[in-house]
């Protein structure tokens, strides 16, 4: 994609929804590591459902290791993965009560070395909390970079690398809200609701959908 039709791409999508958002549901930067944690191969609604019920009884590194593990897994039990989940968010707010004087560092490497914190997560707390210009790539991110020829690449990272290249400053702080939530309603992974698309002029993908 050319770089005067990714800016309009970007401008397009702020036209629709100047001020996007996670759809997850958090207070402070800590409830958003821990939605954000919990959102791994699931979905925002499902961690919303949960965490309803979990911020109010733990909402801190140090209610959380109060609650303790098994009580954090009755709140969490309806989400994938759940086992896992509850031991890395206990031990990520042991460490930040240990470490960090029980806040969430705003440097990307403290946060990657947090206990079931990956890079994905990382740019998410970085760009929401902290309000850094990063990109978090997603499965919608990553489908959409490649199938609109935004910034196709064969790895999360390298579209990350790529999006970082070409994504214009002044769109990148909101860059991967819009691509998500674009690829969440609009361009969807099974068919892609092309003629709702307001990009659809400037996307490269070949077997576009039309009108019903």
């Amino acid at each position: 994609m050319k770089r005067a039709d990714i800016d309009e791409f970007f401008r397009r999508l702020d036209a629709v929804n100047p001020a996007p958002e996670t759809e997850l549901d958090y207070s402070t930067p800590y409830t958003l590591l821990v939605a954000v944690v919990l959102s791994a191969q699931a979905t925002d609604t499902s961690v919303n459902k949960a965490t309803e019920t979990l911020f109010k009884a733990a909402g801190t590194p140090a209610a959380m290791l109060a609650l303790g593990e098994e009580g954090l897994k009755r709140h969490i039990k309806t989400i994938g993965l759940y086992n896992a989940k509850a031991r890395n968010i206990i031990a990520l707010s042991r460490m930040l009560l240990e470490k960090h004087g029980g806040e969430v560092p705003g440097e990307r490497a403290a946060l990657e070395a947090l206990p079931g914190v990956g890079r994905k997560t990382a740019s998410v707390v970085l760009n929401s909390a902290f309000g850094e210009p990063t990109i978090a790539v997603d499965t919608h991110v990553f489908r959409l970079s490649n199938r609109t020829g935004l910034a196709p690449a064969a790895t999360p990272r390298a579209v990350e690398d790529r999006l970082q290249k070409v994504v214009p400053k002044r769109w990148k702080q909101h860059a991967h809200h819009w691509l998500i939530l674009h690829g969440r309603y609009v361009c969807t992974a099974r068919k892609p609701d092309c003629p709702a698309c307001v990009v659809r002029e400037l996307c490269a993908y070949k077997a576009k959908t039309t009108a019903a």
